[in-house]
């Protein structure tokens, strides 16, 4: 059954019935129109249907995405992605309300697989058989192989600073791969005058409805699954939006399209605001980061990129930066950057907390937060939700130097077990300045997730034979039972707590020696810091990880 919607103009209003692809307004010839529904009869069906529709496709939203015929959908199950609660890394950010979107689900790992899908859905409909991308990468590979399953050929305009693994996948798909040794932003030229001049259809990014529209399914989803999660929402209503949405953005498509996804929702009711908006850039190529912090109306161009990420590397944002400035304006947010080395770090910190491994683009927006919690800028009781763009394979090179292995015999590893890490300063150095025979390391805590987190980064830092006790009289037994090198002691706990326990060991000639090592939610008195004083190696606030020399404590020590 065809479907009818409009496409109207963002710079006169000028509103048709959506017929097929146009690259400008009829009446005054700008180049950025919307795609309008009749949002309260959308709602009407998704309050009736949408519950027993499958949640495996990002189709199942097909009423608000500008296709005609449900017939001409090319689609490989995109969308439907997992919203992970942050377990590790939100104890150790002290955020209790942090998610990801694990976008590395898609066919091919990216949250560009949405893009493509209805791209090439719409290429399909308009009976189109070639076309022309350019890209950093990712683009070029969902669009390639959603092309081959659509039989559109395809030719792929990718900038040279692409990995070579990257180039070689979009060629397995059957595209025309051109290289261009030059920046993506004067790749983008080549790829429309290359178009034009063979009369085929080039896909405009952001420019274009199917692309901006694919990336509201995000948000769509993002909105249903925290109200599922979240059901006591305060409001009555199915959904709920978050806080905080969090990207990277390179050319802004992701944010402009998951924007209108949540614009609807509140306009159909379905949730009870629109959230802010944190975007984040690579600190080598930030135009629109940099614009917002100095106030300005229009972005200033970055004509050099210098990032290692390539695939944000876009310098001339355009008509992009203003719009999003716009929404932060209307709905709150801000725009920020990181450094390459940020979204590296980020990198290991996510795969050994959370077993994420992510791309770098996506890193960023960890990174991004990790700022703005250091910050205050996001709240330590606001839902945050972080794109995870897209996954990182193979894993390059520089990300893990090249010492990330190591062969050795018998002897060479027994040698290298004893070797004692630098010492350094800081909370967490603690560990570092320990005595490297410290193997056997005994937690003394109550709280589940502490304990296992406190594992996790032993784990993640060396080779540790660890015990856990869950209560001060179970803790003194184990302790005094393994004799432990190191022990991890919480001082609110059941039965006996930390600071009894502390004076017990402290008492007893063959414990006394034993490092000791604090972890507290507790806000200390006077008296309570007098007692620990000059009896613990260290004291570990919960919640507190936010603290500059902390977090830069436990980025090296899982590093």
């Amino acid at each position: 059954m065809e479907k009818q919607f409009y496409v109207s103009c963002a710079e006169c209003g000028h509103r048709v019935v959506y017929d097929s692809p146009v690259p400008n307004c009829e009446e005054c010839g700008h180049d950025w129109l919307n795609a309008d529904y009749d949002l309260d009869a959308v709602a009407e069906v998704w309050r009736r249907e949408l519950g027993s529709r499958p949640f495996d496709s990002m189709w199942r939203y097909w009423e608000l995405l500008p296709l005609k015929e449900y017939d001409n959908i090319v689609s490989m199950g995109e969308g439907g992605t997992p919203l992970l609660k942050a377990a590790n890394l939100g104890l150790m950010l002290g955020h209790r309300h942090l998610y990801f979107k694990d976008e590395r689900q898609g066919p091919t790992s990216s949250f560009k697989d949405r893009q493509a899908s209805m791209a090439i859905s719409a290429m399909r409909e308009s009976a189109m058989t070639e076309a022309v991308v350019a890209s950093t990468g990712n683009v070029a590979i969902s669009y390639s192989a959603y092309c081959a399953r659509a039989g559109i050929k395809l030719w792929a305009f990718l900038t040279s600073t692409v990995p070579a693994d990257k180039m070689r996948e979009v060629a397995l798909y059957g595209s025309e791969v051109v290289k261009v040794t030059s920046t993506y932003d004067r790749t983008k030229i080549v790829a429309a005058k290359f178009a034009h001049h063979k009369g085929l259809f080039v896909d405009r990014g952001v420019r274009s409805i199917a692309a901006r529209e694919s990336m509201k399914t995000v948000a769509f989803e993002i909105a249903e699954q925290l109200g599922q999660t979240m059901s006591n929402n305060g409001a009555g209503l199915p959904w709920r939006a978050p806080d905080w949405y969090v990207q990277s953005v390179s050319g802004g498509l992701g944010p402009v399209g998951v924007l209108k996804g949540f614009e609807e929702l509140y306009r159909m009711g379905f949730s009870n605001k629109v959230p802010k908006m944190a975007l984040i850039q690579a600190d080598g190529c930030a135009p629109m980061a940099n614009s917002f912090k100095a106030g300005l109306d229009e972005a200033e161009d970055v004509s050099d990129p210098q990032t290692r990420i390539t695939t944000v590397a876009t310098g001339s944002p355009g008509a992009v930066y203003p719009f999003l400035r716009d929404a932060i304006s209307k709905y709150g947010g801000t725009m920020e950057s990181v450094t390459d080395e940020d979204a590296f770090r980020a990198m290991h910190v996510m795969a050994k907390m959370d077993g994420l491994s992510m791309e770098p683009a996506a890193a960023m927006a960890c990174a991004g937060v990790f700022k703005l919690l250091g910050q205050r800028v996001i709240k330590p009781d606001e839902t945050v939700v972080i794109n995870v763009s897209g996954h990182t394979f193979p894993v390059e090179k520089h990300l893990l130097g090249d010492d990330w292995a190591r062969t050795v015999g018998t002897a060479e590893a027994a040698a290298l077990a004893a070797r004692s890490p630098a010492p350094r300063e800081g909370l967490l150095a603690a560990l570092n300045r320990l005595d490297g025979r410290v193997k056997r390391v005994a937690i003394i805590e109550d709280e589940p997730d502490a304990a296992r987190l406190l594992r996790r980064i032993l784990q993640a830092r060396g080779t540790y034979q660890v015990f856990e006790a869950h209560d001060g009289r179970a803790g003194l037994d184990l302790i005094r039972r393994e004799q432990p090198d190191l022990i991890l002691l919480d001082l609110m706990m059941p039965e006996l707590d930390g600071f009894t326990l502390l004076e017990i060991v402290k008492s007893e000639e063959d414990l006394r020696d034993v490092p000791i090592i604090v972890v507290t939610a507790k806000d200390l008195s006077p008296d309570e810091w007098h007692r620990l004083d000059g009896q613990v190696e260290s004291l570990l606030q919960k919640g507190s990880f936010m603290e500059e020399d902390l977090l830069e404590d436990i980025l090296e020590a899982l590093g």
